[in-house]
């Protein structure tokens, strides 16, 4: 696919998710049809994923934290995609510097950290070590609702 200022241009319009593509339309100065087939184009290309996101600091009950993880051997992407599957897990990202991945959790009272890592982590082998961030105060921190 092909990606030009239009379809950033549309993708910064769906910031607001509830706006409608005939405004967008009219905003652009495209039709509507074209906005649509673009949007589509764009989620079946994996480049976009349209979703509701929460604050977890506005949901009571909830917070996120960050963990940082290191693996005993180096098969670095294998072990984020399996992180990325246990629940709670927001985010992986295979990174430099002292971790190997990081690690973005959603909690709640009645899925805490102790139970993150004792019914989830320990699922994975090879892992060295970890250290946790908890998110007390976070800018922009929006996240899919996936507990």
């Amino acid at each position: 696919m092909k990606f030009d200022d239009i379809n950033l241009q549309i993708i910064r319009h769906l910031q607001d998710g509830r706006k409608s593509f005939k405004i967008i339309a009219d905003e652009l100065s495209i039709t509507e049809n074209t906005v649509r087939a673009r949007v589509n184009k764009l989620i079946e290309e994996g480049i976009l994923n349209v979703s509701g996101l929460i604050d977890p600091e506005n949901l009571p009950g909830h917070q996120s934290a960050i963990i940082g993880v290191k693996i005993k051997n180096m098969r670095l992407v294998e072990k984020g995609e399996e992180f990325s599957n246990l629940k709670g897990v927001i985010s992986v990202a295979v990174v430099t510097g002292r971790y190997d991945l990081i690690v973005q959790v959603l909690l709640n009272e009645e899925f805490s950290l102790l139970e993150f890592y004792t019914s989830e982590v320990t699922k994975i082998d090879e892992v060295q070590d970890v250290e946790t961030f908890i998110v007390y105060k976070g800018y922009n921190i929006n996240v899919p609702y996936i507990l």
